[in-house]
């Protein structure tokens, strides 16, 4: 079970550069239910999710690269293409995971949080860089993103 609160982010965290991060890039090829498949760095996967907007089933499976590179044509939208860095919460065990779109996405800067309780999750209180939260709304979702026309 996935439960996660995403949110626009008003002004990039100090340092955001210094954490660890991964070059993501994800498609998707089915949207409901979301079927995608990511290549994280050198590692690959297929993941289904299931509806649903602060709680939802995630599954993921691993790929191999030439799996990857076969069903990647196949996808619907828009190949999505990111920079994820994780951000610890000072004072939590919570980490951030701040994504920076490239692409057609070029500017668009989300942060995601994800808990082990939906009661974690609707206690949560952001840092101050993040802004509008966006985990109601559907629209911030990647699977949304990549059939949408920016």
């Amino acid at each position: 079970m996935e439960i996660e609160r995403k949110y626009l982010v008003a002004a990039l965290p100090p340092n955001y550069q210094s954490y660890p991060s991964r070059a993501i890039e994800q498609a998707y090829l089915c949207t409901e239910p979301v079927v995608r498949i990511r290549k994280e760095d050198g590692e690959y996967y297929l993941t289904y999710k299931s509806k649903g907007l602060l709680e939802r089933e995630e599954y993921n499976l691993p790929l191999t690269k030439e799996a990857y590179e076969h069903l990647l044509p196949k996808a619907d939208g828009r190949i999505l293409t990111k920079r994820r860095y994780r951000i610890p919460i000072e004072g939590t065990a919570l980490t951030v995971e701040l994504d920076l779109f490239s692409g057609a996405y070029e500017g668009l800067q989300l942060a995601e949080v994800e808990f082990d309780t939906r009661q974690a999750a609707e206690q949560f209180v952001p840092p101050d860089w993040f802004g509008k939260d966006v985990t109601f709304s559907g629209e911030y979702q990647n699977s949304r993103l990549a059939l949408k026309d920016r």
